[in-house]
């Protein structure tokens, strides 16, 4: 892994990183992975509020991410890609949504590019965990790197008590990504750069 993350540091790859493990997050309850991951992205993007958190601070938290759905649902029943992507955008990012049905392996290839390097655009995948072998169902968690010769991606996993930041195959995060959300009945994606249309509701 340490190879990995220094071959990937000098092919620039890892511009993304820097800013993102300034604010490596665990997730504050097992359904919230979704918000964890938006938490993360928000405050290494610096973006404002507009509220404080606590005393004169301004910083996101879980509790600040309730202007979609509220908090309590979201521990019942977490997150799908849509309600992520809805939350990102009424918190002040840009955010455009990548379906594995609707975009190419060669789509996500391209985000994961210019999302790992630039520290102004960030990625999250949404993606089942037990399709990568891993344990639990849907998993959200931002894209930290990208090794360009052995095609593999740098998870920082939000789920900290369960796995640590890891390698895995774009191919494999692709497959996974194709797994169908039971919640929406569409399959999961990415949210991040390199698309051409702006997020909107998936007409599947």
């Amino acid at each position: 892994g340490r190879a990995l993350f220094r071959e990937s540091l000098e092919s620039g790859h890892l511009e993304a990183f820097f800013p993102l493990i300034e604010q490596f997050h665990t997730q504050a309850d097992p359904a919230f992975c979704g918000l964890g991951s938006l938490v993360m992205i928000l405050n290494a993007l610096g973006v404002d509020p507009g509220r404080v958190w606590r005393g004169p601070w301004r910083w996101f938290s879980e509790e600040l991410l309730d202007c979609c759905t509220p908090l309590a649902k979201v521990q019942t029943t977490g997150l799908t890609i849509d309600e992520v992507a809805c939350l990102a955008r009424c918190n002040g990012a840009e955010v455009e949504l990548g379906s594995a049905v609707r975009h190419s392996l060669g789509d996500l290839h391209a985000a994961v590019e210019q999302a790992t390097r630039s520290s102004s655009q960030m990625l999250i995948a949404s993606y089942s965990r037990a399709v990568l072998g891993q344990t639990g169902a849907g998993h959200f968690s931002p894209i930290g790197g990208y090794h360009a010769g052995r095609d593999l991606v740098l998870v920082l996993d939000v789920a900290r008590f369960k796995y640590p930041p890891h390698w895995v195959s774009l191919a494999a995060l692709y497959d996974a990504m194709r797994d169908v959300d039971p919640v929406t009945g569409r399959p999961r994606g990415w949210l991040g750069p390199g698309l051409t249309e702006t997020w909107e509701t998936p007409d599947l």
